[in-house]
């Protein structure tokens, strides 16, 4: 039976949303009702690959780092298969990638962020990406890459046929497409093999296999998609209004937070604040106060 591996990055130290994840790792920050962490795994269960084969599930996983306790047991809670803790150094973004390989998992890697609120279909990216790799004989690309349209990150190249043939400022041509890298990727086994032990930034495994005649496919199929970067106190905000209208509500509260969409707020549970007092513009918690 087919089963897909998922590999949720969860290991990063949230330094853009100090002091409030000086007690909570930024993947469990929660957006509303939900931490990105458990929304990205409801996302990636609800894939049901049409492969042909009959599909016995997902398996997920995280890596974790700072805060690694808390990361391990809201894995627990939620059925990962296992949550990687990487100690006493931080593995990079290659490094996960190639740890579950050499443990035996077998049957591609999809990778998504522990701090991206999205809105894609995974199932078509994954689907895409199988047939890319299929189709494409001795040259067919080990990696796929799903972009979106962010002009201040445009970094990516990509060429008439999907491929990516540059990174601005870090390697390969400046002419082509310009996308940006959502964070979510897709490997084949055969691509994972490839990954040197011990390498650390995957941008360089990219680089080695253009060098190879195995240009990653890149997905540009979604561009227009919502996709926040969560990690700034902006951010937070705008993936809280994002999640405020997904819900078709415009307010929340639980022993959390109270969110209000009318008063662009967000009030953290031990933030200072007076009887009677209606926050606006902001994002307040235990010691700190971000204007919006």
């Amino acid at each position: 039976m087919e089963q897909l591996n998922v590999l949720i990055l969860a290991a990063g130290l949230g330094t853009r949303l100090r002091p409030l994840t000086s007690d909570v790792p930024k993947p469990l920050v929660p957006v509303v009702d939900k931490s990105i962490l458990e929304q990205q795994a409801i996302k990636a269960r609800a894939i049901v690959l049409d492969s042909g084969k009959d599909c016995a599930g997902v398996r997920l996983h995280a890596n974790a780092h700072y805060l690694a306790d808390q990361v391990v047991a809201e894995g627990a809670r939620l059925g990962f298969e296992k949550v990687w803790v990487e100690y006493p150094e931080i593995l990079g973004t290659a490094g996960p990638l190639k740890r579950i390989y050499n443990e035996g998992y077998r049957g591609g890697l999809l990778i998504m962020n522990g701090d991206a609120y999205c809105s894609f279909d995974l199932k078509k990216f994954v689907e895409n990406a199988k047939k890319q790799m299929a189709a494409g004989g001795e040259c067919a690309p080990g990696v796929a890459l799903l972009a979106v349209d962010f002009p201040k990150v445009n970094t990516f190249r990509v060429d008439g046929e999907g491929r990516l043939v540059g990174v601005a400022g870090r390697f390969g041509s400046e002419v082509g497409a310009a996308a940006t890298f959502s964070g979510v990727s897709y490997y084949s086994d055969e691509a994972l093999a490839r990954i040197a032990d011990g390498e650390f930034d995957i941008r360089e495994f990219w680089k080695q296999e253009i060098a190879a005649g195995r240009p990653p496919f890149v997905d540009m199929s979604q561009m227009d998609a919502t996709w926040i970067d969560m990690g700034s106190p902006e951010g937070l905000w705008n993936a809280t209004e994002a999640r405020l209208a997904e819900l078709g509500v415009d307010s929340w509260q639980d022993d959390r937070l109270i969110v209000s969409g009318k008063n662009r707020s967000i009030v953290f549970a031990g933030a200072d604040l007076a009887e009677g007092e209606v926050v606006k513009n902001e994002i307040r918690g235990p010691g700190f106060v971000w204007k919006i």
